[in-house]
């Protein structure tokens, strides 16, 4: 049974949630800083690079993507093993520009709360005068 086109995006959605929440939510800091140091300090190459997934949202996803895959046996354009290889990298992709936009948003409310916060605080200023 081929699966519609449009759960590629749906399957993305998990992969992104959980690679940027790994990656970069508050929960997961004390871990994060671990694997940072370790990705940094290891001596052995191999320990490093295993480290350092945890610390890199992109890298994540891929780990995230295969187990995703692994639950789901979703695949794309052929029902084998190539299409296990099309729709790996196409849900890889799109969890990444769903975690690029999620970003986006993130600074630009940040940016928002500056200026409101600035803006209180000019008034402030202007009422005790």
């Amino acid at each position: 049974m081929e699966l519609p086109i449009y759960y590629l995006f749906v399957l993305a959605i998990p992969v992104a949630c959980i690679a940027w929440t790994v990656t970069k939510e508050e929960i997961f800091k004390e871990a994060r800083l671990f694997c940072v140091d370790r990705s940094k300090n290891c001596q052995r190459l191999i320990k490093r690079k295993f480290f350092y997934v945890f610390t890199c949202e992109y890298c994540f996803s891929h780990y995230v993507t295969i187990l995703i895959l692994l639950i789901t046996r979703y695949t794309l354009i052929y029902p084998d093993w190539r299409g296990y290889i099309i729709s790996f990298f196409s849900i890889v992709w799109i969890a990444n520009i769903y975690m690029s936009l999620y970003n986006i948003i993130r600074i630009d409310l940040k940016k928002e709360k500056i200026r409101v916060a600035k803006e209180e605080s000019e008034l402030h200023a202007d009422e005790e005068k």
